[in-house]
């Protein structure tokens, strides 16, 4: 048995730029996907957003506004997900996310799970950044746990499946059921607790998204657009009855991974992440105490 398992372990540690290893469960086949009016409605930019019969959405960014979606109810664990697919060329400066958050609920002092793709130039891959924010500042100023990776597809030319899975005692972010991030809960102080919405948009973020700045949004390109389709939502709902159970994304059932997941995702860290908050020399680790293991 235990050379059946270091066999194992090798077959799928080899995957290669264009074939992960199997994560052997796929969490997105086990939830019902809704169109966008199932879940979610507009939160800003109207004008800038279409919703097909299908109610699949896409959304766009031009000089005069971008645009932003945003659920229904709030969760207080659950998975969510939906199928996107970037605009290929120059995106520099520009923003499409997916994400949970209770900014409005708790303005300047809100919790935030963050995917967001930060826009390119031609000829260099779009960054996937994930990112964990806890209770930001009374001053606005909010702590990020920025990890960044690169992908081992093209983003432009299909939709691809992104997910966050958010419980109790875990966040898992998932991209075509790979999971590429785990952020274990370490304490109440640096793991969001309180209920969120999830949330999608399009912005222009030229003042840091791409290269810290150094290429900003050029209007020449507009308009900037981002579909989304197959969205899930699923989990417990703010309101539902505290025996409500936190869904899960290991074939066992229970929090956590599986080993051949742990593989999977060791494999994306190894060959795909390209920043990592807690291997940043510049940063001020006495607020991020779980970088300090």
């Amino acid at each position: 048995m235990a050379l059946f398992l270091i066999f194992l372990s090798l077959v799928l540690s080899c995957g290669n730029a264009q074939n992960p290893p199997s994560p052997g469960y796929y969490p997105s086949s086990r939830f019902r996907q809704q169109g966008f009016y199932q879940g979610f409605r507009n939160l800003w930019g109207p004008q800038h957003q279409s919703v097909s019969q299908d109610q699949s959405l896409t959304i766009w960014l031009d000089r005069t506004s971008g645009s932003g979606f945003k659920s229904t109810q709030p969760f207080r664990s659950g998975y969510f997900g939906a199928s996107i697919k970037l605009q290929p060329g120059y995106t520099a400066g520009v923003i499409t996310s997916f994400y949970l958050s209770n900014s409005e609920a708790h303005p300047g002092h809100h919790d935030e799970v963050d995917i967001e793709f930060l826009g390119t130039t031609p000829g260099k891959p779009y960054t996937l950044q994930t990112n964990v924010y806890i209770r930001g500042s009374g001053d606005g100023w909010i702590i990020g746990r920025e990890i960044k990776f690169h992908l081992w597809f093209d983003p432009t030319a299909d939709f691809h499946k992104y997910a966050i899975l958010w419980n109790p005692t875990e966040i898992i972010f998932f991209v075509d059921d790979v999971p590429i991030r785990r952020y274990p809960k370490k304490s109440v102080s640096s793991f969001p607790m309180r209920p969120m919405w999830a949330y999608g948009s399009i912005w222009d973020a030229s003042s840091w998204a791409t290269e810290d700045g150094k290429y900003k949004a050029d209007y020449h390109y507009q308009p900037f657009v981002a579909r989304y389709t197959q969205f899930v939502l699923s989990g417990c709902s703010a309101y539902a009855p505290p025996k409500c159970h936190p869904v899960s994304v290991s074939p066992s059932g229970s929090t956590g991974l599986s080993y051949q997941q742990t593989l999977a995702m060791q494999w994306a860290e190894r060959n795909y992440m390209v920043y990592n908050y807690c291997r940043d020399s510049k940063r001020d680790h006495s607020l991020t105490p779980e970088c300090w293991a």
